[in-house]
């Protein structure tokens, strides 16, 4: 059996994404490699890790491909709160039937959502 234990972003701005997630994720990284351009946090069970990579450049070319999922039973409050940090907003709440949704984007265009638990 797999366990799927961290998702990597590499980018070429790997500063500005880890300021973004660190006020996301409201805690510095647990894992802070700035000399080496890395930074990374436990977030529940799976490890979010922000990576230099050079061949990275500019927003991502298919935002929708990969998508970090953020569950929280304040779906509303937590997109509220994380489009005033400078999150793009790519879907407004809905409800998806048993629970709410939305979709963001962080500063390179990767698309993350916000979604309540399920049951």
């Amino acid at each position: 059996m797999l366990n799927l234990n961290s998702v990597m972003l590499g980018t070429t701005q790997p500063e500005v994404l880890a300021a973004f997630y660190e006020k996301v994720l409201e805690k510095p990284a647990d894992m802070n490699d700035a000399e080496n351009g890395f930074w990374g946090w436990q977030a529940g069970g799976t490890f979010l890790g922000i990576l230099n990579h050079s061949e990275m450049g500019g927003n991502t070319k298919d935002p929708g491909r990969v998508m970090l999922n953020f569950e929280t039973a304040q779906v509303k409050e937590e997109f509220d709160r994380i489009k005033a940090l400078g999150g793009t907003v790519i879907k407004e709440p809905y409800d998806m039937g048993g629970g709410f949704i939305a979709t963001l984007a962080d500063p390179d265009g990767n698309y993350f959502q916000l979604m309540n638990p399920i049951e």
